[in-house]
């Protein structure tokens, strides 16, 4: 079964992308936050500490 993603709502081209992390304790944290596949839009959304936020810039991370 193929997977199927939401298209971005923002710029309508791409398609919302889910992200997963670990938590403090090294558990899965599944879905954490959802990017748009389109660079020139950069919509995003997460979770952190139980709060949503998005449209914050996507950055690489280099921990």
């Amino acid at each position: 079964m193929a997977e199927t993603f939401t298209q971005c709502l923002s710029c309508s081209k791409g398609v919302l992308l889910p992200l997963s992390d670990y938590g403090r304790d090294g558990a899965p944290i599944r879905y954490k936050a959802w990017v748009c596949s389109n660079p020139d839009c950069g919509f995003n959304i997460r979770i952190d500490n139980g709060e949503i936020s998005f449209g914050r810039s996507v950055q690489q991370s280099y921990k």
